[in-house]
This record gives structure tokens, sequence and C-alpha cells, in this order.
């Protein structure tokens, strides 16, 4: 059995906002290239992603918010959703192709055909709430996740560790009042979303950060404040917003991260999976958009997942 599985779809690659923003289809191309030319891509089981159903995405957004986007995808040029995100013909399309990529790692992880995953996908989702569009994101991919590993499948306790510099906030308006889900969220603050850091709670692990914040920092703040809630929430699902914008040469973000940072992170997420989740991770990719930076640090985090 290969343990860990690569999801994407043709369509992710064919939402494009405008020239020049830094959400681009570039992203997926990086990571791709670079685990192509590392001779992982090999080792890895990889599926083209579905499309996610209605029924999916209703689990966790607004009707009228879901259906608001349908009616808003255009049939040429761009309609903006937010200030920062949009669609153009194909966004539709590759929002709803990312959400079930989520929706099918989980089954696949489920199904014990693999021991985890990683969504190469975009857009990313961590700021879509249950009825809004924010921050690039369209549809909230690893909630849409977390709900149907819940419904379908029967789990009653998902952890979501969302490492991106930006506070996971729709994932936060999600499931604010769900104690079934913990989101462990590390991000830079005062920053976009301007959101977190005084609503966390029991399940709601919020751990803000200054400017700068180095690698070590970043790994104290995990060790104090995700293990601990971890251990004693004993999850039995993982799912990840892997966002790599913290990275040091990712001028956006404003952190100090590396390479190895990602790495050390992912082991500790992977041994509370395998303590309490019988390994069971699913990793989503959220921000990064340092093209160089972004690609050597999902590698490295796959290759944690993958064992090598």
């Amino acid at each position: 059995m290969m343990q860990t599985a690569y999801l994407t779809h043709p369509a992710c690659l064919k939402h494009e906002m405008d020239m020049g923003h830094p959400e681009s289809p570039l992203r997926i191309k990086a990571i791709e290239e670079k685990l192509i030319n590392e001779g992982l891509m090999p080792l890895l089981a990889c599926h083209e992603a579905p499309e996610a159903t209605m029924e999916q995405l209703l689990r966790v957004h607004d009707k009228t918010y879901v259906e608001s986007v349908f009616a808003s995808s255009p049939k040429s040029g761009l309609v903006y959703l937010d200030p920062d995100t949009a669609m153009n013909p194909h966004t539709l399309q590759a929002a709803l192709h990312a959400a079930g990529a989520a929706v099918h790692a989980v089954d696949l992880v489920m199904e014990g055909k693999v021991e985890n995953a990683f969504c190469n996908i975009r857009p990313p989702g961590h700021h879509a709430g249950k009825g809004s569009a924010a921050g690039f994101c369209i549809f909230n991919n690893v909630a849409i996740a977390a709900k149907h590993a819940m419904e379908v499948h029967g789990l009653q306790r998902i952890a979501i560790a969302d490492f991106d510099v930006h506070h996971g906030n729709g994932t936060e308006d999600i499931f604010r009042d769900d104690p079934r889900v913990m989101l462990c969220s590390t991000f830079r603050h005062p920053y976009y979303p301007y959101a977190g850091a005084n609503s966390g709670s029991d399940h709601m692990i919020n751990v803000p950060l200054p400017a700068g914040t180095s690698g070590a920092s970043f790994r104290s703040a995990v060790e104090a404040f995700w293990l601990p809630t971890l251990e004693n929430f004993r999850p039995d699902f993982v799912l990840i917003s892997a966002g790599f914008d913290a990275h040091i040469e990712d001028e956006m973000g404003g952190f100090a991260l590396r390479e190895d940072d990602y790495a050390w992170v992912t082991q500790k997420i992977m041994q509370t999976a395998k303590m309490h989740a019988d390994r069971r991770i699913v990793s989503v990719l959220e921000g990064g958009y340092a093209l160089s930076a972004l690609a050597r640090s999902a590698v490295q985090h796959i290759r944690v997942l993958g064992g090598w």
C-alpha cells in the first residue's frame, strides 16, 4: 500500500484572478514540478479530484451563499466575490474540484487505501465562512472534509492543524459551536484577517504570533499550545490547513520559517495521528506565494507524510 495519496485536478490550473495575482496556477505547478524533479511522484498514489456535491457543500455553507456563488460564475471576465477573491469562467469548477479533493482524500484514508493524503488544490479555503468568500477562498475545503468525515464516516473528534501565516477565520466561524472539531491555528497578529486573537475556546486553540516570528518561536508555540491540547482531545482524524506563506522568503507573510520547520510540525502532527487517529491525516494546500519556497516547503511536508 502506498502511504500517501496526491490529489489535484486540471481545473485548478484554470482559475485565474488577474495578471500578477499571487494566488496563481503557478503555485500548483511549482509543487508538482518539484515532486517530479525529486523523483517522488511515482511514490505517490495519484488521484484526480472529483467535484464536491451540493450535499457536501451545504453541510458547511449557507444555501443562499452557495447559490450566489453558482449564480456569480461569469461567462467571461472576472466577478469579484470580495475585494481579494474573484471568479473567472473556470473558477467554479476549480472550487468544486478543490473541495472534492479534500472529501475524496478523506474517503481514501478511511477506506484504508492510504494512510494520509496531500491535496494540491486551489482556490484555498480557510478564510471562507458559512456565508462568505474571503482572502482568495470560496469554499472551505478543510471544513467540508471535516463535516464529511463526521457525517459519512461517523467520526466524533476531528482536529484541524492550521499553520498558514493567516488565521483560519472561516474555519473558526464554521466550527465555533461544534466541540467535535478542534482547530489549532498559529498566525501572525495583528494581520489579515484581523481575527482570532481573542476568540479562542477549549476547542479553538488560537496562537497569535508577532511579525518576524522565527522557526524556534513557532516550534515553541506549537509545543506549548497545540500538542498538549491535541493530546487531551485525542482526535480520531487529523486535517491540515497547509499554508506555506510563513516561510522567510514569502514577503507577503512576514514570518521567518524554513523548510525544516514545516517538516518538524508535520512530524509532530503525525505523532498525534499515530497515537490517536490510526495515522489518518489529510493535508490541504492553503497559502504560500513565493514559488520556490512554496515548492520546497510543500515537498518537505509531503516527504514527511510519505516517510521518505
